[in-house]
């Protein structure tokens, strides 16, 4: 970044003339240019970009700076001059001749920086300035302001601080209309986010048994589907476990369907004892259950052995009215034959469970 020009070296910076009918004029063609362009404005920092730009070229100043208040500080956002001037620095309210003209709501017209008790000397030395005008951001309740600044010695006019007041004027409502597009914005998000949501609720409510939380039949199907196309095609086998709880009827029956729902989430957290990341638990029908895995190499236990277990561990540690158990019922689709569909596997296993209920006389 460039120094900043001393006062010895401004001199010949910009020609000292006065601001004619024909500059207020050009001035007014060039206001009327921003506040198009500030109307279409959707951000606080292209607003800034524009007022920059537009309050220098507005009465032909060698700089202009853009100020925000953030609360009892001034906070010089954005400028466009021939030397560095303060952009990006923070200052006291009471302090700063930005904050001077946010206090007092009205423009502050200093034709000598060097002869007015307001203006901070320290600040301003190093710098090209030696006149200038800030106008307030909106008179009631200001939030920020515009300076024009010189390098020469100048009696800003009532027709440039005019148009200077009246960018700023232009500018409060473009940053109002930014924070009402920024909520509508938000709102928008907002919305899409929840409808986003209720639709992500809405699937998953499609595919999950209410009563146990497993997948419901449509879920374990689109699951299934899924796994046995992947494990074929990567040559791995599945298995697949086709459970019907024992005894639903009986406990009813002679204890009511409320012990009936406490039996089959009882069976769901048997499931789910033995669950592993890739394997699908679902709950396809009243008192049915559904198992599917991937078989892994060195296993030594398979799905039989691990469920008996589970249903004999649950027993053990639970005190509850009824025994858990299930007729079992267990198929496997070999990676080394054709694939099986989906439904036949289910067939198949559904056939062995019956033979199993069958031979242990047990009843629904």
């Amino acid at each position: 970044m460039n120094a900043p020009l001393s006062s010895e070296s401004t001199a010949s910076c910009s020609p000292i003339r006065e601001f004619g009918e024909a500059d207020y004029v050009d001035g007014m063609e060039r206001l009327v240019h921003a506040v198009q362009e500030l109307s279409l404005a959707r951000s606080l920092p292209e607003i800034q970009r524009i007022v920059r730009t537009r309050a220098r070229e507005l009465t032909g100043c060698d700089g202009a700076t853009f100020v925000l208040r953030d609360n009892d500080n001034c906070y010089y956002a954005d400028e466009d001059a021939i030397a560095p001037l303060w952009k990006g620095n923070r200052f006291p309210i009471n302090i700063c001749i930005s904050g001077w003209a946010m206090l007092n709501r009205d423009a502050a017209i200093i034709p000598d920086v060097f002869r007015d008790p307001r203006i901070p000397q320290t600040l301003y030395r190093p710098t090209f300035v030696k006149s200038l005008v800030m106008v307030p951001i909106r008179k009631l309740n200001p939030i920020g302001a515009i300076g024009n600044y010189w390098a020469y010695q100048h009696a800003p006019s009532e027709q440039e601080v005019r148009l200077l007041q009246a960018l700023a004027d232009s500018t409060s409502i473009a940053m109002e209309n930014v924070g009402v597009y920024s909520e509508l914005e938000q709102r928008v998000r907002d919305r899409t986010a929840a409808l986003e949501d209720a639709n992500e609720e809405i699937r998953r409510l499609s595919v999950t048994d209410e009563l146990t939380g497993l997948n419901n039949r449509r879920g374990f199907y689109l699951l299934a589907e899924q796994k046995l196309r992947g494990t074929h095609h990567l040559g791995r086998s599945c298995v697949l476990a086709f459970l019907d709880v024992n005894g639903l009827k009986r406990v009813n029956d002679e204890q009511g369907h409320d012990a009936g729902d406490a039996l089959i989430k009882d069976v769901a957290e048997v499931l789910r004892s033995i669950e592993r990341d890739s394997d699908i638990l679902a709950r396809i029908g009243g008192d049915e259950f559904c198992v599917m895995v991937t078989e892994i190499d060195g296993e030594t236990s398979t799905l039989k052995e691990r469920l008996d277990e589970a249903f004999c561990s649950f027993n053990a540690t639970r005190i509850r009215p009824y025994r858990v158990s299930a007729s079992i019922g267990i198929v496997r689709a070999s990676a080394s034959g054709g694939a099986p569909s989906l439904d036949q596997l289910l067939a198949d296993a559904d056939a062995l469970m019956y033979e199993e209920k069958k031979a242990n006389g047990s009843s629904r």
